[in-house]
């Protein structure tokens, strides 16, 4: 029987008054993913998929800044959710 991989979630907080770059504010799997899920979906943050992404930011620490070599990939994740917001509002 093939053991089902847990899904995960990550949130980050990138307030340009706050913070000099994106940092992880929420991880989880299971349970803990699926509630964090809910709460963007509840607050209008727009969510975006992507595991290998998701696996290098849950090996973050809660609150660390991301690392300068995952910036061309955050600034991607960035772009799309300025998409999304300019789309939906």
């Amino acid at each position: 029987m093939e053991e089902k991989k847990l899904e995960k979630a990550v949130a980050l907080r990138y307030d340009r008054e706050i913070d000099e770059v994106p940092v992880v504010v929420a991880k989880g799997r299971g349970l803990i993913a699926e509630r964090i899920r809910e709460i963007a979906i509840e607050s209008g943050v727009p969510l975006k998929e992507d595991r290998e992404l998701a696996d290098y930011l849950m090996a973050l620490d809660l609150y660390e800044e991301i690392p300068p070599e995952l910036y061309p990939v955050i600034a991607e994740v960035l772009a799309f959710i300025y998409q999304m917001d300019k789309k939906y509002r």
